[in-house]
């Protein structure tokens, strides 16, 4: 509720206390994973106070929350539901949509025309799967995103 009172200098304006929130620090992660229990062990990763995480299977899920959320972290597997380029089309977008996020290149099928273009994309790390947790943590720890490893973000 905000009221304003007239006084000699102009209009007061007075905020109602409840009113007054602190600036939400939340962290935004989405996880692009064709393979449910890879994308449920990470969700789980990120699935800690002061995050917000989504996750998306398929290329158009994972499309659609690039549309209609900012991210500050993106974990995308390179090949998505037999699409071999279904990872670098999360990565083009994010590059356009969130282009402060860190983008993590999980895959499973490493080669160097796929790390070449995925750098290219904005993928910060191209990690070949199998890869340890902790080593994405450690990635999402320097930009303030908090893991089961990290849990307030800051090591």
């Amino acid at each position: 509720m905000v009221c304003t009172q007239p006084t000699a200098n102009g209009p007061l304006l007075a905020v109602h206390a409840a009113m007054i929130m602190p600036l939400s620090v939340n962290k935004s992660v989405l996880i692009v994973e064709d393979e449910q229990s890879i994308r449920d062990v990470l969700v789980e990763l990120f699935e800690v106070e002061g995050n917000v995480v989504s996750s998306a299977e398929l290329l158009p899920e994972a499309l659609e929350r690039l549309r209609t959320q900012r991210f500050d972290l993106v974990v995308t597997d390179l090949r998505l539901g037999g699409k071999r380029d279904g990872g670098l089309q999360v990565m083009a977008l994010a590059g356009m949509l969130s282009p402060d996020a860190m983008v993590l290149v999980l895959t499973a099928y490493p080669d160097d025309s796929n790390r070449q273009a995925s750098l290219r994309l904005g993928a910060l790390h191209f990690l070949e799967k199998p890869v340890d947790l902790a080593t994405i943590a450690q990635f999402a720890a320097t930009i303030g995103v908090g893991s089961a490893f990290t849990p307030t973000g800051r090591e």
